[in-house]
């Protein structure tokens, strides 16, 4: 496993609105059946954080399978 910096979304609270996915400025997160994720591609510059009106996004250190 690789672990870095990225977008964490809670999906418990996630409604799923796409607010994140329209302010990523590189592409990294996408709505995928009414729930955000945050692929590898982030560079944990918070926009997401900030667009999301439920507060369920944070940027901490995530895992992802290599």
């Amino acid at each position: 496993m690789a672990k870095k910096t990225n977008a964490y979304v809670n999906q418990a609270t996630c409604v799923g609105c796409g607010s994140c996915e329209a302010v990523c400025p590189v592409g990294a997160i996408k709505v995928i059946d009414g729930k955000a994720y945050a692929d590898e591609k982030c560079i944990a510059c918070g926009a997401c954080v900030g667009g999301c009106p439920v507060q369920c996004i944070e940027i901490k250190e995530v895992e992802f399978n290599k």
